[in-house]
């Protein structure tokens, strides 16, 4: 790494400032919507009880489930890769050793020989982070904002000033959802009144402005939020990240686009859980670990599922230079077995309850 002064770490401070203007827009923007709606157009503008009461009973709402999503989303730790990828110092030396090519990947082949690894770099190379100094997991990616190896990593959001990955995933799901809900309810509701305003229906007053300025902001974001949030559905049903969307994952045989998709509802599974009743709602629910991900091609392997190793006669074969496959975690293997019913989850004492953290996992500390 690159040696760090006074000067680099000015301009890193610097940086966490600016991240966190586009925040700052969206609180203040939610802020001023919250005004809008509920005082000038609720209580203002509004002449039926009723109406009130209904609007603003909706409104809260869909106001509270939108902040506490998006608060999540937010400040939510990215996970990190637990220490088992990490290199250990001899190993480290080692590598530091030995030049680029066969001898520097033959190191990486035996740290990593009893890793849950099953993709490759396009090369058909260990996936190595230099910066890190770790054998990646599958799925994960180094983010160069947060500087750190992030676990299933979907994408860097500005909007959030957070890396949305494994464990927060869900929550920004969520915060589309919530947000496009948000916006069609305000569209919708403050339309009549817009138009009664613009065509001069009603007295010309101070509530006219926030009234017309609600609508459109509404509209607008309902457009760019509803073809965000369809394309994240999108990716959730083929369980890919936005990532993997842009370059599919490489495996042993070679580039798979749909290499961890298990099905339309155990793909959902794996985002959501098995719980109903938490899908809902923005606590964590999600399966797994994160390192590791069952794949349709284990699934397709009896030879991997029944052998402890996982090790077919490709990769017996040292000439090759096969990585061999690994057992999945405990926690990811049962999505490889027959479907089971929606509710089993909830009578098995045995299932991890959602909410509950991965001890394993290494949370990214604040800096």
């Amino acid at each position: 790494m690159a040696p760090s002064g006074p000067g680099s770490s000015a301009r890193r401070r610097c940086r966490r400032v600016l991240y966190w203007i586009p925040v700052v827009f969206i609180t203040l923007l939610l802020g001023w919507s919250y005004y809008a709606y509920a005082i000038q157009l609720c209580i203002v503008s509004m002449e039926n009880t009723g109406e009130q009461v209904v609007c603003l009973m909706a409104y809260h709402l869909l106001f509270g489930m939108f902040v506490w999503s998006y608060w999540k989303t937010i400040f939510t730790l990215p996970m990190n890769p637990s220490k088992e990828f990490h290199l250990s110092y001899a190993e480290k030396e080692l590598l530091e050793r030995e030049p680029r090519g066969e001898a520097h990947q033959e190191v990486l082949r035996r740290a990593a020989k009893d890793l849950p690894i099953y993709t490759r770099t396009m090369s058909g190379a260990i996936r190595y982070c230099d910066r890190c100094q770790l054998i990646k997991p599958d799925r994960c990616h180094h983010c160069s904002v947060c500087d750190k190896c992030i676990l299933k990593m979907d994408h860097h959001c500005p909007w959030v000033n957070n890396c949305v990955g494994f464990s927060n995933y869900k929550f920004f799901l969520l915060f589309l959802a919530y947000s496009l809900l948000y916006c069609l309810f305000i569209a919708a509701t403050d339309l009549q009144y817009f138009i009664k305003f613009w065509t001069n229906g009603l007295p010309d007053t101070q509530a006219k402005f926030h009234i017309m300025f609600l609508f459109f902001a509404a509209a607008m974001f309902s457009v760019s939020l509803s073809s965000l949030f369809g394309y994240h559905c999108w990716l959730v049903s083929k369980n890919k990240s936005t990532l993997e969307a842009f370059r599919s994952p490489v495996f042993r045989h070679g580039t798979d686009k749909n290499g961890f998709s298990l099905g339309f509802s155990k793909n959902m599974r794996q985002v959501f859980g098995d719980e109903k009743k938490y899908w809902l709602l923005p606590i964590f629910s999600s399966l797994g670990d994160g390192c590791s991900f069952p794949t349709c091609l284990v699934n397709q392997d009896p030879e991997q599922l029944s052998t402890p190793a996982g090790l077919s006669s490709t990769a017996k074969n040292s000439e090759n230079h096969q990585f061999p496959a690994k057992p999945l975690r405990e926690s990811q293997s049962h999505l490889l077995t027959d479907s089971q019913s929606w509710t089993e989850s909830s009578t098995n004492p045995g299932k991890c309850k959602a909410g509950m953290s991965n001890p394993a996992l290494t949370m990214e500390n604040e800096t």
